[in-house]
């Protein structure tokens, strides 16, 4: 992993509503991940989807610990 394949986004937990920066490693390409929130310490579920073309922005879809993503 390098360091330009990290990119940190702002997101909001599925719990307690409050924003944080995430750090996504894009050098896995699209993969299902876990993360604490970093606020509540509830279990987030993030879903990662690199586009295909370079110019399209990530997709990260936030569920909670029983959601299907």
């Amino acid at each position: 992993m390098n360091e330009e394949d990290l990119q940190s986004r702002v997101v909001r937990c599925p719990y307690c509503d409050a924003a944080f920066d995430l750090l996504v490693d894009l050098s896995q390409g699209d993969h299902v991940t876990w993360e604490d929130c970093h606020w509540c310490c509830a279990p987030i579920q993030i879903r990662i989807d690199l586009p295909v073309d370079e110019d399209e922005p990530i997709q990260l879809t936030l569920g909670r610990d029983d959601d299907v993503l």
